[in-house]
């Protein structure tokens, strides 16, 4: 059910944010962003006590006065999402009616799955799952082993349709716009329907400047968070002292920095595909292992049991925001399914943006299955192997991750990997992995950031893809290393608190995309009753003409009129 795509002349020229070309930026856009950057970082690092003390009263604000704004919203981006997947939309072509895909089918998911939460897999696989076992959330009762349970289908929770669903909200509304309509790729375009033209001016400023902050911060964070993680695996391998040395955090960004700049000058079809195929093969690797030398009967019974018990409680889980525990559940809520929700929006931009970018050829049906329903079960099967394996241990084995109620999050994966056969050479390739997926995330991340900033231009000029990937590595040094735990909080909940703003508009792109969805089958469907009624008329003619009841149109003289060329009754009959 598509038409052919509405695509702008190739002489039409599109200059949001200023001008833009080859080699130049969108400066309304480029400079506002790069100036908001630059002076929080600043400011967190000359003020930390007190922009922790500001930004974390705005988040405190948001996540405990808005949480059920975002259990809301987010449960209803899963409806949304299955509705235009399996609906009669699900046919149109984010491209031209005749269009292949740009990337083979297990390309295009090693890159969408890399860059929407590959390295959050590797950080919480063991980790979330125990943490909820350790504290379990507010009203969860029961054995432990009722209690390992239902930590892990909260998990699933956290992990599953409802972070792919705000995906495909962005990422549909930019592919289509982008890939349909011949719109530069850009957050702004997706709410022309909405906005028209004002899209060219200060609201299609605003709008990208907000994706813009959003995105770098996100991707700061995670390298933030995943230095942290690396150090530990470091320390469990026998090399000491690594997270207490500023120096070695300060080598590890810059490493991993470096890394990003190669990948993202090369561009999408080059580095970003080639490590995006290479992290989830290695990926792979480390799962089956993890899976055949852990307890693996055990963890493809888990794995069969907590979907369906995810299933089971979906709906109830989706709209659960804790409201008959009191603060206890409030804060909680809190710090886990609202933080959630609030961060899986902080990335959307990012991570809608790329996947929109890598998805022209796909039809909406294939576009939602595999960002969507796929990644689910990837994740599902990742968290019950590397979280199962850790419950396992402390259920029926010998214990040992979680000491006093707590758990040494970024730890918590080389704690499990040391006990199975070769943990030494499986923690060594695990932290390589985590390593390359921070890369991914970081070159996807600036690839995002420098379509943006220079105007929708899908192969940004080479200067500025190194300085986001730059900028990225300077603002998790500078809010790890100088700002400290409080700069990481800072950061953090910035991305939050950007969140806030952004739900709006996604709100707008859910509005906008079933508006030209609704236009486009609206437009097919009339094409096709117009097509029916041609195809009546001329099997009627033809059945009248066949039965001698009119006789065939004298079409000899092609200048004749119209009235000339209707059939005319044959003699004899009435």
């Amino acid at each position: 059910m598509a038409t052919s795509a509405d695509s702008p002349p190739t002489d039409q020229k599109i200059e949001p944010g200023g001008k833009t070309g080859k080699g130049h930026i969108a400066p309304r856009v480029f400079y506002p962003s790069a100036a908001i950057i630059l002076a929080f970082v600043a400011l967190t690092v000359i003020f930390p006590s007190q922009a922790e003390e500001i930004i974390g009263t705005v988040q405190g604000s948001i996540v405990d006065g808005f949480g059920w704004y975002y259990v809301a919203l987010v449960s209803g981006f899963v409806v949304f999402s299955l509705w235009v997947g399996i609906g009669h939309f699900g046919d149109i072509k984010l491209g031209k009616d005749d269009e292949e895909p740009e990337f083979s089918l297990a390309s295009w998911l090693a890159m969408l799955f890399a860059a929407g939460m590959g390295i959050g897999l590797v950080f919480w696989g063991v980790a979330e799952p125990l943490n909820h076992f350790a504290s379990p959330k507010p009203g969860v009762e029961g054995t432990p082993e009722q209690v390992g349970q239902q930590s892990l289908v909260q998990t699933f929770l956290h992990w599953g349709l409802h972070p792919w669903a705000i995906y495909v909200v962005v990422g549909l509304a930019i592919a289509y716009a982008v890939h349909r309509k011949g719109r530069p790729v850009s957050i702004r375009w997706a709410l022309e329907p909405l906005l028209g033209d004002r899209v060219k001016g200060r609201w299609g400023d605003v709008i990208d400047v907000v994706a813009v902050v959003g995105t770098l911060f996100g991707v700061a964070t995670s390298l933030g968070f995943g230095v942290l993680q690396v150090a530990a695996g470091l320390d469990f391998v026998g090399i000491d002292g690594v997270a207490d040395s500023t120096p070695a955090l300060i080598l590890l960004i810059g490493g991993i920095t470096a890394m990003a700049i190669f990948s993202v000058v090369s561009g999408v079809k080059k580095g970003v595909k080639w490590l995006s195929n290479i992290n989830m093969s290695m990926a792979a690797i480390l799962m089956l292992f993890v899976l055949i030398a852990g307890p693996t009967l055990f963890l493809l019974r888990e794995f069969v049991q907590s979907i369906g018990l995810y299933l089971q409680n979906l709906l109830q889980m989706s709209f659960d925001v804790s409201a008959m525990q009191g603060e206890e559940g409030a804060a909680w809520q809190a710090a886990w399914a609202t933080f959630y929700w609030g961060w899986w929006i902080s990335w959307a931009p990012f991570v809608g943006i790329f996947i929109a970018r890598i998805s022209r050829g796909r039809t909406v049906r294939e576009f939602v299955a595999g960002v969507l329903l796929v990644p689910t079960v990837i994740t599902f099967l990742w968290f019950t192997i590397f979280g199962g394996t850790g419950l396992y241990r402390e259920l029926f084995g010998e214990g040992g991750l979680v000491v006093d109620g707590a758990v040494n999050t970024e730890g918590a994966l080389f704690g499990v990997l040391g006990d199975l056969p070769g943990g030494m050479i499986v923690s060594v390739f695990a932290i390589v992995l985590i390593v390359l997926f921070f890369v991914t995330s970081s070159d996807s991340g600036s690839l995002v950031v420098d379509m943006l900033t220079s105007g929708g231009n899908p192969e940004p000029p080479t200067w500025s893809r190194v300085f986001w990937s730059v900028v990225e590595g300077l603002v998790a040094i500078a809010l790890l290393v100088v700002g400290g735990d409080s700069g990481l909080a800072a950061l953090q909940t910035t991305a939050i608190v950007i969140a806030f703003p952004f739900s709006i508009i996604m709100i707008g792109m859910c509005v906008a995309t079933w508006r030209q969805f609704h236009e486009e089958r609206e437009s097919w469907l009339r094409a096709r009753r117009k097509r029916q009624r041609e195809e009546l008329t001329e099997h009627i003619s033809q059945t009248l003409i066949e039965d001698g009841y009119i006789e065939e149109p004298d079409r000899s003289d092609e200048g004749a009129s119209a009235s000339s060329t209707e059939p005319k009754p044959a003699s004899g009959k009435a």
